[in-house]
């Protein structure tokens, strides 16, 4: 009891910003070079699309009825294709023209799901479900297989093949905490986390509740299209089944980030935490030499920490008893 007491105390960025520490120390003992400046520049390159596919989660599950968008990987990797085969295969190479894309597609996606939540009744999870399946078949559509080259713009973004720490996609990131900034200095904000701890008492304090969380959805849609710039500025081309692997990893790192499922919680600071968890424990083990058993272990870590944080959360967000 003394242990779940404890537990109950801490704060919801408590455990995820102590593990980011101990991370570090282990990191600085097994393997050093991530602190050189070419360590530092990929891990911001390779990071960079988990840390905004996190923050395109975080509206959504704030909105509750226990919405967690599954679908968030094949919708990064649906603008990741329609952004090499629709508009770079067609000459389409502007940078304005390629952002405005990816997070207006991003958000009417979200929103068309929004809409179906709100109007039809359909448990979130349930259209999320059916979203990512429906987007699996089309991103194999749009593109079969990988292939296609991104604008040499965005091949500059990742340093032209020797990344750099102060890149374009850096301020990609810091421009979408900077957004999320200013959202959570709205009154939006604050009804968002209300309307999911208690839409009920949302509804009867007259917060518009369906409106606040068809913006939230399209909030999440915006941060998508962020997440899909940066994930086609790493691989440089498109690839209709990679973005699908997202999924897992941005759920995971959203619950370790502290986001309650339940709703009402969440931030950016828990999404860039959870976010370089995820990632100092992949390159961590990457760091150990497990033969042809590395794949199966990484995903054996991922759901073990899912499930352990998921624990976490649970203890922590209760109100301590002295019982």
């Amino acid at each position: 009891m003394n242990i779940l007491n404890k537990l109950r105390g801490l704060g919801s960025l408590t455990v995820p910003t102590v593990l980011f520490v101990v991370l570090l120390l282990v990191a600085a003992i097994q393997a050093p070079r991530l602190y050189s400046v070419s360590g530092i520049a990929n891990a911001i390159l390779v990071s960079a699309p988990l840390i905004l596919a996190t923050l395109s989660l975080t509206p959504i599950v704030m909105a509750g009825r226990g919405a967690v968008d599954l679908s968030v990987g094949p919708l990064i990797g649906f603008l990741n294709v329609t952004l090499i085969a629709w508009l770079s295969g067609n000459g389409i190479t502007n940078p304005i023209l390629f952002c405005l894309w990816a997070m207006i597609a991003g958000a009417a996606y979200q929103g068309i799901q929004a809409l179906i939540v709100i109007y039809v009744r359909i448990s979130p999870i349930i259209v999320a479900l059916s979203g990512y399946l429906i987007l699996t078949g089309v991103n194999l559509m749009v593109m079969s297989r990988p292939g296609g080259v991104a604008p040499d713009w965005m091949y500059s973004w990742a340093g032209g093949g020797e990344p750099q720490i102060f890149s374009p996609i850096l301020w990609l990131v810091i421009a979408a905490l900077c957004l999320w900034g200013l959202v959570t200095r709205t009154g939006f904000h604050r009804q968002l986390r209300l309307v999911g701890a208690d839409e009920r008492m949302a509804y009867t304090a007259g917060v518009r509740v369906d409106l606040i969380r068809f913006l939230a959805y399209a909030l999440g849609g915006v941060f998508a299209g962020f997440a899909a710039l940066s994930y086609t500025a790493l691989i440089s081309s498109g690839d209709p089944t990679q973005g699908s692997t997202y999924t897992l990893q941005a759920v995971t790192a959203l619950v370790l980030g502290g986001a309650s499922l339940a709703g009402g919680r969440g931030g950016a600071t828990g999404a860039v935490l959870g976010a370089l968890n995820m990632f100092l424990i992949s390159y961590l083990l990457g760091s150990f030499n497990f033969g042809s058993l590395s794949g199966f272990i990484t995903s054996l870590a991922y759901g073990a920490i899912l499930a352990i944080s998921l624990l976490i959360n649970v203890f922590a967000t209760q109100p301590n008893s002295k019982a």
